[in-house]
């Protein structure tokens, strides 16, 4: 079994970093002002997940949406749990073929420095589930 027990874990942990990044100082505004829809797709708990990052409010939701995106990944959700622990390189996941991705990759590898600042952020989200684990 992976990391998340089901796919609200997903939202409430990963979707739960991203609506922080949408608040973060340094990353927020920076996130906002890329105006790109980012759709994740995540397996092993199956989720999508969308990134709105526009002005004047980053959105997250997960769920098929109306939207149409500029980029999209796919990846298992424990891969994005890694990422977001500060344990994966996600260009490296890219050329491994681990993470596959739809649309102007470029984009979303100039937005991977901004998420550095957020892993601690993510560490404290799921500080408590790892302890219950533990």
């Amino acid at each position: 079994m992976g990391y998340f027990a089901d796919a609200n874990e997903v939202d409430k942990y990963i979707g739960g970093v991203f609506r922080a990044a949408a608040e973060h100082p340094e990353s927020g505004p920076k996130f906002r002002s890329a105006g790109i829809n980012l759709r994740v797709l995540y397996t092993d708990p199956d989720v999508e997940m969308w990134v709105l990052m526009r002005e004047p409010a980053m959105e997250v939701t997960t769920g098929p949406s109306d939207e149409t995106a500029d980029i999209t990944l796919m990846m298992r959700s424990d891969t994005g749990d890694k990422y977001w622990r500060g344990e994966y390189n996600l260009a490296v996941g890219l050329a491994k073929g681990e993470v596959k991705a739809k649309g102007p990759v470029n984009k979303i590898l100039k937005l991977v420095p901004l998420t550095k600042p957020l892993f601690p952020m993510y560490r404290d989200l799921v500080a408590d589930k790892d302890a219950a684990q533990a």
